[in-house]
């Protein structure tokens, strides 16, 4: 049985993404379907990794990018169209080629957690589509996001087997 969430007070994390949920998000079940989390979740990543110069720009300029390793994805509460999400990201750690974050989606009518993402994603060389080390001005940004991050006072909730 997974572990409870505890509560988290996540307003000291960065927006990286917000939307209201579209009609054709809706499932069968009336509620957004379990595919679209996923897709909300990687524009979040897209944006995370600006605070840490990993996006869009430093990947055309040094044909780099970033491949995604693992996922853990837990659905805390249900995600209803029209309703607005906001999602906030948070750096765990790392090694010399992979990113360890995670995602947090709220919803903002309730204020509750609707779900988490945990990730493991790496840093590929473009012109061999291999991992390749994280360049030494990455490492440093980052590194400083997940000590900011770290005296937030609460530890992320993480699933307690992915390592970067």
């Amino acid at each position: 049985m997974a572990k409870k969430i505890p509560s988290l007070d996540l307003q000291g994390l960065p927006i990286t993404y917000q939307m209201e949920i579209p009609e054709d998000y809706l499932d069968a079940f009336g509620h957004m379907n379990v595919m679209w989390y996923t897709n909300l979740f990687g524009h979040a990543f897209g944006r995370f990794g600006r605070e840490f110069g990993f996006d869009i720009d430093y990947f055309r300029q040094h044909h780099r990018g970033s491949f995604a390793l693992e996922s853990h994805m837990r659905y805390v509460a249900e995600v209803r169209v029209g309703w607005n999400v906001t999602i906030r990201s948070r750096a765990i750690g790392r090694s010399e080629k992979r990113f360890h974050f995670m995602h947090f989606m709220t919803v903002d009518e309730t204020g509750k957690l609707a779900a988490t993402q945990e990730n493991i994603a790496a840093h590929i060389d473009m012109d061999t589509r291999r991992m390749s080390p994280i360049p030494p001005q990455i490492c440093e940004r980052f590194d400083a996001v997940v000590a900011r991050q770290n005296a937030l006072g609460w530890e992320a909730p993480v699933c307690g087997v992915m390592h970067p």
